[in-house]
């Protein structure tokens, strides 16, 4: 297989950047397809920790071309530091990194707007990361974003930037923000930081479809989870861009008939950070429980996370809209100890079963969770690297996840090191990384 696509199968935290990371070796173009920095994927090297936010997992694999993909929006700031973070750290992303010329550029004022927006009074707060990525997009489908295409053309960059400049600080004055905006810095300052990205932008769709026809492998990493995607997901408690496998297509511009995998990544529970319902939330000792033991804070924020049991409807639902060829449990070492663990395997509301993933907000407010119990292991999983190794609860509880989903789980992750990570012999995902 040449092309894989890997992406949360429920709201975004699952643990993408590690498997990415682990799978790029096997890779020679990782790209990204959508969000901004307001997604970060952490990885562990050793005794190394990165925080990667727009570039994609594989730049800590020097023989990897990286590239940041159409659907992605770039705060250049954002996009520079990191740059520099990996240089203090030896890496030389320079010579890695490719950006589309086709993606959109956030402004310092997108995330000016996004504050005020998420701090009206008569706003229900989606909970952003406030990083302008919701305003970029909102510019992107109301056609007056601006490109780092635009961004590198001097002239037209201004006509473009006066025209974007003018419609923020009409917002500006009718919210009463009176001085804070300084246009013209902002200017020159994207100015500048245009030609230090300049060498790294090219036309990534026509790079990857090239790389694609010549037989290189290529590995799409998708950025938050299923759950958020704009059209699928939890709306209006959602990301502003398309997170489920088919905006790998329309983020890179590879046609879906080049794809020839999909694999989902889930840990083994669930979480979510900000706003919205989340059925199978546990806001007791064992949540907590939970939230300390898998140090489930934002890699980015370093908000909390709520933190609940593993949720079958969700799961049946993403694998539909996605088309799993295989799951990717992560994160199982966190559930050691525990003398029973909860699996929410149908929903209720107003005393009926519901089979299907409500669209309604209200409806998904109200479902109550029904679950089954399965017994917990005492023995520790932690770096186990070999299916049959794992407490016999432990691989219980994996099977019963497949049984209950429809989808294999090819790999199980009991670590935050690269290593410690179980591929399942005879697996599809061990046929589709072969």
């Amino acid at each position: 297989m040449s092309t894989l696509i890997v992406l949360g199968s429920q709201w975004g935290d699952e643990g993408k950047g590690k498997i990415v990371d682990l799978f790029s070796q096997k890779f020679d173009f990782v790209t990204r397809y959508q969000g901004g920095h307001n997604a970060g994927h952490t990885v562990q090297v050793g005794d190394q920790k990165f925080v990667l936010k727009l570039i994609p997992s594989g730049v800590l694999h020097p023989n990897v071309r990286v590239v940041i993909g159409n659907g992605v929006v770039i705060d250049p700031r954002a996009l520079l530091d990191e740059i520099e973070m990996l240089e203090r750290a030896g890496i030389d992303p320079r010579r890695q990194v490719s950006i589309s010329s086709r993606a959109h550029v956030i402004f310092p004022f997108h995330r000016l707007v996004e504050k005020v927006s998420e701090a009206r009074p008569d706003r229900v707060a989606i909970g952003t990361t406030s990083r302008g990525i919701g305003p970029c997009y909102e510019d992107k489908i109301a056609r007056r974003g601006i490109r780092v295409a635009d961004l590198l053309n001097t002239g037209n960059f201004e006509t473009l930037y006066a025209l974007l400049a003018e419609d923020k600080q009409t917002l500006a004055n009718a919210f009463g923000i009176k001085g804070v905006i300084n246009y013209d810095e902002i200017l020159a300052d994207y100015k500048r930081m245009a030609e230090k990205i300049r060498p790294m932008v090219c036309d990534t769709a026509q790079l990857l479809n090239d790389a694609i026809r010549l037989g290189k492998r290529v590995l799409f990493e998708g950025a938050q989870g299923t759950m958020l995607d704009i059209d699928h997901g939890t709306y209006p408690f959602v990301t502003s861009s398309s997170a489920a496998a088919g905006g790998a297509c329309t983020g890179t511009g590879v046609p879906p008939t080049s794809i020839d995998g999909i694999v989902g990544v889930s840990k083994a529970y669930i979480t979510r950070v900000g706003g919205g319902p989340f059925p199978s939330e546990d806001k007791g000792e064992d949540g907590e429980k939970i939230r300390e033991a898998g140090l489930e804070f934002g890699s980015v924020t370093g908000r909390a996370r709520r933190c609940g049991w593993f949720d079958i409807p969700l799961m049946r639902y993403t694998a539909m809209i996605n088309g799993f060829d295989s799951l990717i449990v992560t994160k199982l070492d966190v559930l050691d100890g525990f003398d029973e663990i909860k699996v929410c395997t149908a929903y209720k509301a107003h005393g009926v079963v519901i089979e299907t993933m409500p669209a309604e907000n209200l409806l998904l407010e109200q479902i109550e969770p029904v679950y089954e119990t399965l017994p917990g292991w005492p023995e520790p999983t932690s770096g186990i690297t070999t299916f049959s190794e794992l407490p016999k609860n432990a691989k219980d509880y994996i099977e019963f996840l497949e049984r209950r989903t429809g989808v294999e789980v090819g790999c199980v992750s009991t670590g935050p090191e690269r290593m410690e990570t179980i591929i399942r012999p005879g697996s599809k995902l061990e046929r589709l990384l072969a």
